[in-house]
């Protein structure tokens, strides 16, 4: 808003990152962008993810089936279903080739101790992309969105290296301090683009915050007490 005038108004566009559901039948292997469906069976969970997004947003999600899924789980838990999402193929997984189907455990031992992904940011993989390249890809795309939703309120279900990138580009294009935050399935990571005259910034207000968590706390915190046992020792 103007103050008599003199100052510039402010837009802020409000990105929901939304990971999705665990998988559960990879087999303890690699997927990348492998299509494989994910398990939203917890009700719990996607309640609690309803109940904090915002109504009226847009929403966008990856081109990969567990992401609509996850959408469709938080939908199914009492969120209204928005008219359209928007399948936005440049928020898909790394593309990580021929690393895709190799155990899981066993690649990242392989790996040097203390490694926040797959491999370093410029090595491709095999037949695939390096991370750099998912970074590109997907900054492209939240610049492009934030300019046409300016104003709004985004919802994006994704993975856990599309949204390390959101983080690292709202860092200031810091991407290995993306990589470093865990983001776990499910979480909702907020990231605000605020835009006044001729300043642009962005604003973390969260990142992988798990709304069930404080729902099941708040639930117990409210559960009507049961009867009072009382025990005593005869002589």
């Amino acid at each position: 808003m103007s103050d008599n005038g003199n100052s510039p108004s402010v837009v802020t566009t409000r990105w929901w990152w939304v990971r999705h559901a665990p998988v559960r039948n990879d087999g303890g292997n690699i997927y990348g962008q492998s299509d494989i469906a994910c398990d939203t069976s917890d009700r719990d969970v996607f309640e609690a993810v309803a109940k904090i997004l915002p109504r009226g947003a847009v929403w966008y999600a990856s081109n990969l089936m567990r992401t609509h899924q996850t959408a469709e789980a938080v939908w199914a838990a009492g969120f209204p279903r928005p008219e359209t999402m928007t399948k936005e193929a440049a928020f898909a997984e790394q593309n990580l080739g021929q690393w895709q189907g190799m155990n899981r455990a066993a690649f990242l031992a392989s790996q040097p101790a203390g490694s926040n992904w797959f491999a370093g940011i410029d090595q491709p993989a095999p037949g695939g992309e390096s991370y750099m390249d998912l970074y590109i890809r997907v900054t492209a795309a939240v610049a492009r969105i934030t300019e046409a939703e300016a104003g709004r309120d985004v919802v994006a279900v994704g993975h856990g290296g599309t949204i390390k990138a959101a983080v690292g580009f709202a860092l200031g294009g810091l991407v290995e301090k993306g990589l470093a935050f865990d983001i776990d399935n499910c979480s909702v990571t907020r990231l605000d683009h605020i835009v006044g005259g001729e300043t642009s910034t962005w604003r973390l207000p969260m990142v992988n915050q798990q709304p069930w968590i404080a729902d099941a706390a708040h639930k117990a915190m409210h559960q009507p007490a049961g009867p009072e046992v009382t025990t005593s020792k005869l002589a």
